[in-house]
């Protein structure tokens, strides 16, 4: 489980193909701090750590996951956000992130606002009974409070903090971001989802 609080920005050091889908390795701060079989958002996408050598943290991404997400896209030199998983007495500032991206969106537009910049994304409509103007979404693993809703793009605000500590700040329109809608939301649509069919239906 994360936050969606991005804890530092990784690059890519290096991408290859392994039997059933790819590794790619990380150049990281957080590297000292991990060991092999921990967890690792990459890009809102939950990793095992397989590896950790000079600063770099390798991980195994599958054939599944590299469809769903857009983690295949990635270069050598690409930015990445990371995050390691709650602790259980930590405080949750953003809010309940796990890892497993439901689609990916595409960047549809940069516009600065002030200091801030406002982000669209558009979206599958599969999605669309999970968003919520106001509500939780994490774009890239970055938790984020969507400001408005439309049938097929969502925008939100982007403070300056955000924009600066984030892979963010190289994000251009037609860059794919990973999705991942609010647990709590997606719970509720399906209850009551559920709740509409009648026996025998």
């Amino acid at each position: 489980m994360f936050t969606g609080l991005i804890e530092s920005v990784g690059e890519i050091a290096s991408m290859a193909p392994v039997p059933g889908g790819f590794r790619l390795e990380v150049r990281t701060g957080l590297a000292p701090d991990l060991r092999p079989g921990d967890s690792l958002a990459v890009n809102g996408v939950c990793l095992t750590a397989v590896a950790i050598s000079d600063g770099t943290v390798a991980a195994d991404v599958s054939p599944e996951t590299a469809r769903v997400t857009s983690l295949g896209t990635l270069q050598p030199g690409s930015l990445v956000n990371l995050e390691r998983p709650l602790r259980a007495d930590a405080r949750l500032g953003g809010h309940f992130v796990q890892g497993h991206v439901d689609a990916t969106g595409t960047i549809a537009a940069i516009e600065p606002e002030g200091d801030s910049h406002r982000v669209a994304v558009t979206y599958p409509r599969a999605l669309a009974a999970n968003l919520v103007s106001r509500g939780s979404i994490a774009v890239d693993g970055i938790s984020l409070t969507l400001a408005s809703v439309e049938d097929d793009r969502f925008t939100v605000q982007i403070i300056p903090y955000t924009w600066a500590h984030t892979n963010l700040r190289c994000a251009r329109v037609g860059r794919a971001v990973n999705l991942e809608c609010d647990i709590l939301g997606k719970y509720v649509a399906r209850l009551m989802n559920v709740g509409q069919v009648r026996p025998g239906q």
